[in-house]
């Protein structure tokens, strides 16, 4: 059985880092895993999450809270834990700790071609909302630390 815990060591970076390197494969630097836990795990909010099967992390969520909104970031189940309600487990959890926090509405963001991801969310009660969604880098805070 998958148990959702607390992140909370260097058993869990190395295996996120390496999950997260599978799952989404990233391009770009403010993605960078070790930079992306490094920020999380400075904001000390208790809202990072990973699923064990034994000691093996299998999945992943962020979530933040503003005061006003919550976003879940990095959910990710390992490929051959997919399909097996993970995944909903991981986005039920987080959305828990947003809902103790007072939090009353979550957000997140999918790319808009990734019907399948789409599909799961809107299983789980989300809804896609007329947005348009901005960014801005600040290149001089994405410092990708050395391994």
């Amino acid at each position: 059985m998958d148990v959702i815990a607390n992140y909370s060591n260097e058993h869990h970076r190395v295996a996120v880092m390496a999950l997260w390197e599978a799952v989404f494969g990233y391009e770009t630097a403010h993605n960078t895993p070790s930079l992306v836990i490094d920020k999380k795990l400075a904001v000390t909010d208790g809202l990072f999450f990973v699923a064990l099967a034994g000691d093996e992390v299998v999945g992943t969520v962020l979530a933040g809270y503003d005061g006003h909104r919550g976003w879940l970031y990095a959910v990710a189940v390992h490929p051959v834990h997919r399909r097996k309600g993970l995944g909903a487990k991981l986005v039920h959890h987080a959305e828990n700790a947003l809902i103790l926090r007072g939090c009353m509405k979550i957000n997140l963001q999918i790319v808009s071609t990734n019907e399948s991801v789409k599909s799961f969310y809107e299983s789980l009660g989300y809804s896609t909302e007329p947005r348009i969604s901005m960014g801005k880098k600040i290149e001089s805070n994405i410092t990708i630390p050395r391994e």
